[in-house]
């Protein structure tokens, strides 16, 4: 009877532990903005390709409640998930390679932290106790972060493994609480529950053009000081390292060689799981972490990424793609939007040539102050196959996106306006077409007699901060429409899209534009606000008021994005004529016919995959919003 009850124990506690969550702990010296966020989701690639269920957390140490209110050249775009979170861009990455859709919850900051405590105590929840940094902000970062890892983000599976990624760098005054929770974490659920990863940069100086190992020394030292062990160090630097700098790493910092992986700056992202795979991580990870993943992999482990990887790298056609957007000295400002467009491009086998190009140089007054910035300008957007006008606030550039609209409707260029790209089409015809020469936005101009764009009622002026129309919203196709657009989205009678706006196109308006030609075709569940529009006669001429890059992946293209790049290298009409589809024969690269031919039937059967699988997606039942 003992022996049984002893046997029973050790069984409830084998499951237990097998049960416990698990965590990965990504952390950064040297410099920030080190890719971090792509061996993060590198890392949780890995995982998921082993039928490992995987979420993800980053940790911003600023004290913002969220990034809201962030102008993009602060941290790049701010990135919008269903629940109307608006968060770092690094969640975007974790969406787009695990194929999963994140919470606002994923998104830590020091002042969503700080308000919870702040909140609590004055509730009168501590007892009258000092309020402290320790233990009361640090056991806030802990419950945050359990709570958080055992929501489900696909398929309503509760996640296995919880990657959490530290912004910023290792010895940044405002991320030492945010260590000293982890650090105290590792002892309450044991090390064997817990990874530290530790990324790092290796210099190369020019006047030696040797690697310099010392900085991630010194750094690996403030991480052992802090409290925490790496136990892994990921080297990332300019060009490929020889094995000397791994064996110095790992003599220096106390971890064995093949602890230590170097990755260089690479043709694509898409290659960076497979470089890490090829250092036996998923190994080192079911060892280290005790994980349940069986020997030999399953028979299509990262069969899709290597796919990916090299189609990317022998696609040799080009199609060129002007961005006409205010935050051009940033490219990180519009990451969701150039991402999109590739995997769009890298769809149908070419290969993206995007060209920034800021919207206030189309300007007269820029032809008066700089005369080659204005030439230039105008110049690229002439050699372009297809041109994007993006998001954005404020009145700055208004005037040259509203230039970049005309000459695409009037040229026939491939055109795809995305939010305030909406607003400046609209706006565009109405002076031009309607010849309603103050047409404006009340944005710019509030007295406007012609209001073509407004504010909407929930809009506070006053406040900044989370008071736009965000998140996941369903879009409705109007009756018997059968636009290029709705097309495209596999003939959908409602698609959902995540909204980021503060304005919309004024429906006393809608009839006058729809005559003379700009017909929308979509609108929300109430009939009320325009979600798509599209010009009559036009090789491809939509504008939509959501962001769809917020859903754009690797493997399944967004559908307006899909639009563009198919109009601009004129193979839009094919595509629709044979159901949504390419032939090997329009996906063929005459530089290498036989390799493109093969990735030609590879594509031709993840479109239908992509339009079989639509609903997944872009579409849904009418609810107006999915709840928090």
């Amino acid at each position: 009877m003992c022996s049984r009850i002893a046997s029973l124990v050790r069984c409830i506690s084998t499951v237990n532990k097998q049960n416990k969550m698990k965590y990965i702990l990504v952390t950064g010296g040297v410099i920030s903005g080190v890719g971090k966020g792509i061996i993060s989701s590198s890392l949780g690639t890995l995982l998921n390709s082993c039928d490992i269920p995987v979420t993800s957390i980053k940790i911003d140490p600023y004290i913002n409640i969220d990034a809201g209110t962030f102008s993009p050249y602060e941290h790049g775009e701010v990135f919008v998930l269903d629940d109307g979170g608006e968060v770092d861009l690094d969640l975007g990455n974790y969406e787009r390679f695990l194929d999963i859709k994140l919470h606002s919850d994923n998104n830590i900051t020091t002042g969503k932290i700080y308000r919870q405590v702040i909140e609590r105590e004055r509730r009168g929840d501590f007892l009258g106790k000092t309020v402290q940094v320790i233990p009361h902000i640090t056991n806030a970062i802990q419950e945050w972060v359990e709570r958080v890892a055992a929501r489900p983000v696909r398929n309503n599976i509760t996640p296995q493994v919880c990657i959490v990624e530290l912004g910023g760098t290792i010895g940044d005054i405002e991320g030492m609480p945010f260590v000293e929770a982890f650090r105290q974490l590792q002892y309450r659920i044991g090390r064997e529950n817990i990874c530290c990863v530790h990324v790092s940069l290796i210099p190369t100086p020019r006047s030696t053009g040797e690697p310099k190992t010392k900085p991630t020394q010194a750094s690996v030292r403030e991480v052992r000081r802090l409290g925490l062990t790496p136990d892994l160090i990921v080297c990332r630097s300019e060009k490929e390292v020889n094995d000397g700098v791994k064996e110095k790493i790992s003599l220096h910092c106390d971890v064995a060689t093949e602890q230590v992986i170097c990755i260089p700056d690479l043709s694509s992202i898409y290659h960076v799981p497979l470089i890490m795979d090829e250092h036996n991580i998923i190994d080192f990870l079911k060892d280290r972490l005790k994980l349940d993943i069986k020997s030999p992999r399953p028979v299509k482990y990262l069969q899709q990424w290597r796919d990916l990887a090299k189609k990317m790298d022998k696609i040799t056609r080009e199609v060129n793609i002007s961005l006409v957007g205010k935050y051009t000295k940033l490219e990180d400002s519009y990451t969701s939007v150039t991402k999109s467009l590739q995997h769009a491009a890298t769809s149908v086998d070419y290969k993206l040539n995007l060209k920034f190009v800021d919207a206030s140089h189309l300007e007269e007054s820029t032809k008066i102050e700089d005369e080659v910035k204005y030439y230039e300008a105008w110049r690229s957007l002439c050699l372009s196959d297809g041109v994007i006008v993006p998001g954005g606030f404020g009145s700055r550039g208004m005037t040259g996106k509203i230039l970049a609209a005309k000459w695409c409707r009037e040229r026939r260029k491939p055109y795809l306006g995305i939010c305030l790209g909406l607003q400046a089409s609209v706006i565009e015809f109405a002076r031009n077409v309607l010849k309603l020469q103050d047409a404006n936005t009340t944005e710019i101009d509030p007295n406007t007699k012609h209001k073509l764009v407004i504010d909407m009622p929930e809009f506070t002026p006053e406040e900044k901060g989370g008071t736009m129309r965000l998140g996941a919203r369903t879009s409705v196709f109007r009756e018997n429409d059968n636009s290029v657009i709705r097309q495209l989205y596999g003939n959908q009678s409602t698609i959902i899209e995540r909204h980021r706006h503060r304005y919309e196109v004024n429906p006393d308006y809608v009839e006058q534009l729809e005559q003379n030609g700009l017909k929308f075709v979509a609108t929300d569940v109430e009939g009320k606000r325009m979600e798509i529009a599209q010009l009559d006669n036009h090789p491809f001429y939509v504008a939509v008021q959501f962001h769809p890059e917020y859903l754009s992946r690797p493997l399944k293209p967004s559908p307006p994005f899909l639009g563009l790049i198919l109009a601009s290298v004129n193979k839009l009409d094919r595509f629709l004529d044979h159901g949504c589809r390419l032939s090997p024969r329009d996906m063929s690269d005459v530089s290498d016919e036989a390799d493109a031919s093969y990735h030609g039937l590879q594509q031709l059967h993840r479109n239908c995959q992509v339009n079989d699988n639509c609903n997944g997606i872009h579409s849904s039942d009418n609810s107006e919003r999915i709840s928090k």
